[in-house]
C-alpha cells in the first residue's frame, strides 16, 4: 500500500438509517457536524444515510422504494416537453 494515503483519525461514529431510524455504532473518518446521545449516555459524531443493510431489499427481502431525493418527479419535470412533442 501507498504510505500516507490513508486517513489515520479514525473515530467512534452513529450512523443512522433515515428510512427506517435504525442506528449502529461503527469507526470512520467521515466529516459531519451533527452529533447524537448513543445509548451508553455519550455524544458521538451522526452520518446520516438514505439506505443501509437494515432497508436495503437485498438484506431484507421485501422491495421497499426509496425515492428521498425526488428524482423521479426531477425527471419527469425535466423530460415532459419531450413526451408532449410525441404526442403532437
Amino acid at each position: 500500500m501507498k504510505k500516507g494515503i490513508h486517513p489515520q483519525e479514525y473515530r467512534t461514529v452513529i450512523f443512522k438509517d433515515l428510512s427506517n431510524d435504525v442506528s449502529f455504532m461503527s469507526k470512520s473518518c467521515a466529516n459531519t457536524k451533527d452529533t447524537i446521545v448513543w445509548e451508553d449516555g455519550n455524544e458521538y459524531p451522526l452520518i446520516k444515510l438514505e439506505i443501509s443493510n437494515a432497508s436495503h431489499p437485498f438484506f431484507t427481502g421485501k422491495m421497499k422504494f426509496v425515492d428521498t431525493a425526488g428524482r423521479i418527479d426531477k425527471f419527469n419535470k425535466k423530460f415532459a416537453k419531450f413526451a408532449k412533442r410525441k404526442e403532437s
